[in-house]
Order: C-alpha cells, then sequence, then structure tokens
C-alpha cells in the first residue's frame, strides 16, 4: 500500500494532527500522511502552543473551581 504524495498541510491540518495524537486518536491514515512531510518545524510549534494553551486552560478551570 502506497500513499501518493500529499500537498503541503494548512495550519488547521496541523492542529487536527497535534490535538488527536496529544489525546491519542490519531489515524494510521493521518500519521502516515504527517510523517511524509518535508518539515517538522510546524508541528512543533503548534504542539507547543497547544501544550501551553491547554495547561493554561487547566489551571484556569482548577482556579474558577477552586
Amino acid at each position: 500500500m502506497s500513499i501518493e504524495p500529499s500537498k503541503k498541510p494548512n495550519l488547521f491540518d496541523v492542529f487536527k494532527s497535534v490535538a488527536a495524537s496529544v489525546f491519542g486518536v490519531q489515524s494510521a491514515k493521518n500519521r502516515e500522511r504527517d510523517f511524509q512531510q518535508q518539515s517538522i518545524v510546524p508541528y512543533i510549534v503548534v504542539g507547543v502552543i497547544f501544550v501551553i494553551l491547554l495547561i493554561m486552560g487547566l489551571v484556569g478551570l482548577v482556579s474558577i473551581i477552586v
């Protein structure tokens, strides 16, 4: 099974891939598409921003509850 070369993913595609991988629900098809990309930089940048926002959201939620 070979996967045809895909176009460069847009920001929304990168965000969806990062969010799915953080929560452990990334499909094999999307994972293979992601690993075919030339640069890992967009995934790292979006991943770091996503984790920071997730932590800030959890801290905010806990401070509201407490």
